[in-house]
């Protein structure tokens, strides 16, 4: 694939692309006109494979509620040649520093800066692209009042500017419609044939575990019921939904609370690997659920 994801972002799809695809609807491939929603794109790995591999998709819509976030999205889509050029200056700036130590405050000084939250569209994504490079393993969090609070990740020549995949990214979001609030939105935007792919912040597995922190908004499990009931709305208007989590049940407490929730519909496991955890014995490859509304996959068809 050309096109990729151009930001790191915490639970990316990437690792998990080939389980994914083998979980979509067995006839996928025979869907005509499809229409595609993401309403959490996230760093948007399943996007881009989705638009690269599937041609039959003809329409596309991603959401997200981090402004931030879309923002960047609409730039790459709409002014890449500027972007590239903005990233360039910034990544020459930050190269030219000798140590760590005024690396550090360089990273401070940015991180103010695109926390003022009064930059045009621009300025905002370019501090976006620098912060997501720059910053302790690429996380992106913020803290209650809605701020970017991550600290310096000490790295000396992150990639800030990489215009091959600024580029290639911005031809295949011409035709991605891109919204920014809450996800309930994207329902409006569904029409014949159409597959959303849920990837909200997860259900944490433990009190210490948890990284849902994309938004200042938090993501409970009044949350996740609410997704559950909007899922069931979807599928009462005739979509097709897949939706990613944690497998809760694969836990010392044998948690049933998706199993119980997503009774009505088909529960698969994935495997992933998680490297979020500080501590390095507590990464390494867990479970995951793919909840669906339909019965029949690719994986099942194939067997």
């Amino acid at each position: 694939m050309k096109a990729k994801p151009f930001v790191k972002w915490v639970g990316g799809k990437t690792q998990l692309i080939d389980q994914l695809e083998a979980l979509l609807p067995a006839d996928f491939d025979r869907w005509e006109n499809v229409t595609y929603i993401e309403p959490f794109v996230g760093g948007g790995a399943m996007l881009f494979y989705m638009l690269q591999t599937h041609s039959n998709i003809k329409s596309a819509i991603i959401n997200d509620i981090n402004p931030d976030l879309t923002t960047c999205y609409k730039v790459v889509r709409d002014n890449p040649s500027e972007l590239v050029k903005s990233l360039k200056e910034l990544q020459k700036e930050y190269y030219a520093l000798q140590s760590e130590d005024t690396r550090k405050e360089f990273y401070l000084i940015k991180r103010d800066e695109f926390n003022t939250k009064a930059l045009d569209s621009i300025r905002n994504t370019t501090l976006f692209f620098f912060l997501n490079r720059t910053c302790f393993n690429g996380l992106y969090r913020v803290n209650k009042a809605g701020l970017f609070n991550v600290p310096f990740g000490k790295y000396e020549t992150p990639t800030i500017c990489d215009p091959t995949t600024i580029y290639a990214d911005s031809e295949l979001l011409q035709n991605v419609e891109i919204l920014t609030g809450d996800y309930q939105q994207t329902l409006l935007k569904a029409k014949g044939n159409t597959l959303f792919y849920f990837d909200p912040p997860y259900r944490p597995l433990s009190n210490t575990s948890s990284f849902n922190d994309y938004a200042k908004e938090a993501f409970n499990d009044l949350a996740q019921q609410r997704l559950k009931a909007f899922c069931d709305q979807v599928a009462a208007a005739g979509h097709k939904f897949m939706l990613s989590n944690s497998d809760c049940f694969n836990t010392p407490l044998k948690d049933t609370f998706f199993e119980d929730l997503y009774l009505a519909y088909t529960i698969d496991r994935v495997w992933a690997s998680r490297s979020v955890n500080a501590n390095p014995r507590k990464r390494g490859k867990l479970q995951e659920i793919l909840v669906h509304n339909y019965s029949e996959t690719k994986l099942k068809q194939a067997v």
